[in-house]
């Protein structure tokens, strides 16, 4: 079943932001390395919360793609 153009835009964003949490917390992973070992975790609790949520929004592109969840119409304002 192919997706339809509001639902291809979807799964788009969805991997976009989520490619964009990664590559975020990748930098803040690659700028804690030099700080102090408790400035050095607290950035990694952001981190992994960050990897999460690009986890979270991974899957809801997959629903998107397996016909779970639908945009209808596009809002127009």
């Amino acid at each position: 079943m192919s997706l339809t153009k509001p639902n291809q835009d979807l799964r788009r964003d969805l991997k976009a932001a989520a490619f964009t949490l990664e590559e975020v917390a990748l930098d803040i992973f690659s700028k804690a390395q030099g700080c102090k070992e408790a400035e050095f975790l607290v950035a990694m609790e952001k981190v992994s919360k960050m990897h999460e949520q690009a986890d979270r929004l991974k899957a809801y592109a997959d629903e998107v793609k397996a016909g779970q969840i639908s945009r209808i119409a596009e809002q127009r304002k």
